[in-house]
């Protein structure tokens, strides 16, 4: 039975529908800004800067803003800008021909999103009992997922029948999907106008330290938003509360020893994903392409989350995330020597395997690398641990995306994907070797 209770918080919950139009706009945006600039005459390096700009971007964005609304008590004004300003962003690279105009808004876009991470986490729980805001940042991740999905799909269709249907050029199609994208943010800016409820606040302060609390493995909180673990929000409520003192005295071997694994296999990655948007165009594949790979990998990621927990709390997640990064080892090379040797069609099909199988393991080292930290954390510090986590990682996808920008255009994109190849394999050892060190003081402890 339906009560007034559930059909309130869905109507609260219409706002979201708002924010979800404006992460549509962000989704499309995190791959045709890229394919813009190349379209342009950027080069694999500038490619990799523009990830590189965005991923450092974010930071600062959030930490900048969360401390604002902590100020000013106030969160519906942080997300309209928001969302007016990636509108604003978007119309105004559309009308940019400079690959450097773009990299610079680019910047800009992901500051502004990013800021309005922790604010967001602040509103969904306004109101809301402690024992229902895992549920309640679930609901906002979902709506964040599925506008992302939705924008790389929409891409994808745009990009195949606009070129074929309407006879636009490569400029144009792109130029007229960034109008269509800044069009979606601003449309979702004025339902967050009209429908954001006016609810009680929760204190900041309150909401970073129950939510520090909030580690179980398993509910839809575990599920989703940990499938970002180095997103922008969870770096600043991560941060937030952080005793950088206890950390260093309190950190074991172990937990050292994966921290530094954990930051080599995201730069590792980011090598592979930074440059990759201009070496699939390189490789001779359309924009509708580009966008379908890009849907396979999430697609194959967010089918896994569930199955992939369930997992986790069967077999060792250690176990299952060497197997993953030996995977993803060995698919970013793969997919260098698939894109230059298969025809046409065929390429693409096992490129669409490759995109696939590489979601996956994301989906594992996504829902593992939390847990694996959590577990190696002693209780004390448990949250000062996480955040240097989350921190690491956003620090080693700047890196990696501007590292492989350099090795693509310097020595060649079979070079920049062996590379990110060798490096994940690197973080593997070490990751195995806090394995074992993690067992070594076990069998101490308990001998």
């Amino acid at each position: 039975m339906t009560t007034l209770s559930d059909r309130s918080n869905r109507t609260d919950d219409r706002w979201l529908v708002g924010w979800a139009f404006g992460y549509a706009a962000v989704g499309a945006a995190s791959l045709v800004v890229p394919l813009y600039a190349l379209a342009l005459g950027a080069d694999a390096f500038l490619v990799g800067l523009i990830a590189a700009t965005a991923a450092f971007a974010g930071a600062p964005g959030a930490i900048i803003w969360g401390r604002l609304a902590t100020r000013t008590n106030r969160r519906r004004p942080f997300v309209l800008v928001a969302l007016v300003a990636t509108g604003l962003v978007l119309a105004a690279v559309a009308g940019t021909t400079d690959p450097l105009v773009v990299l610079v808004a680019n910047a800009v876009l992901w500051f502004v999103v990013s800021a309005a991470a922790p604010v967001l986490n602040l509103i969904v729980v306004d109101g809301v009992p402690e024992t229902e805001w895992e549920r309640r940042f679930g609901v906002l991740n979902h709506y964040q997922g599925y506008g992302w999905l939705g924008g790389l799909v929409v891409g994808a269709i745009w990009s195949a029948v606009a070129p074929r249907l309407l006879g636009l050029d490569a400029v144009t199609v792109q130029q007229w999907f960034l109008v269509v994208s800044a069009f979606s943010a601003l449309v979702g800016a004025l339902v967050v106008r009209v429908w954001y409820p006016e609810r009680p606040t929760t204190s900041p302060n309150r909401f970073a330290r129950v939510s520090a609390a909030i580690r179980r493995p398993s509910g839809l909180i575990g599920r989703s938003v940990r499938a970002v673990p180095y997103g922008p929000s969870r770096m600043y409520w991560a941060l937030r509360g952080m005793d950088f003192d206890a950390l260093r005295r309190q950190t074991t071997p172990a937990l050292r020893k994966y921290l530094a694994a954990a930051t080599l296999f995201f730069v590792g990655f980011s090598v592979f994903f930074g440059p990759l948007p201009a070496y699939l165009v390189d490789a001779g594949r359309t924009a509708d392409e580009v966008f379908v790979l890009f849907v396979l990998s999430s697609l194959g990621s967010a089918l896994s989350y569930v199955r992939v927990g369930e997992l986790a709390a069967r077999y060792d997640p250690r176990q299952l995330q060497l197997g993953e990064l030996a995977t993803r080892g060995l698919a970013f090379p793969v997919v260098a020597l698939v894109g230059t040797t298969f025809a046409a069609t065929t390429g693409l099909v096992a490129l669409g395997v490759a995109f696939l199988v590489i979601g996956v393991s994301w989906a594992v080292i996504a829902v593992t690398a939390t847990g694996l930290v959590t577990r190696l954390s002693p209780a004390k510090i448990r949250g000062e641990a996480l955040g240097a986590y989350t921190a690491l990682a956003s620090l080693g996808g700047g890196i990696g995306s501007a590292l492989g920008g350099v090795v693509a255009t310097a020595a060649g994109y079979e070079v920049a994907f062996t590379l990110a190849g060798g490096v994940v394999a690197l973080a593997l050892v070490l990751v195995w070797s806090a394995k074992t060190e993690s067992e070594r003081t076990q069998s101490v402890a308990l001998g």
